[in-house]
């Protein structure tokens, strides 16, 4: 995995995927299930990207 700042995923308006999600805010059920499904790898992706605090709509990160 190519390591990204948080501004690349954020100002190229990166779309979730298998390896980016948004997460509105601090739900630990949400959070533990995404960080469970990126250590499984199983298409050895070798993780992903959480970003916590910003809303999504249709897997595009929403600006307020």
């Amino acid at each position: 995995m190519i390591p990204l700042k948080i501004e690349t995923l954020l100002e190229g308006r990166v779309v979730e995927h298998d390896r980016v999600e948004y997460k509105t805010g601090w739900n630990p059920n949400d959070i533990i299930h995404s960080i469970c499904a990126f250590a499984n790898d199983y298409d050895n992706t070798n993780g992903g990207y959480i970003v916590i605090g910003v809303k999504e709509s249709d897997g595009m990160p929403i600006f307020r």
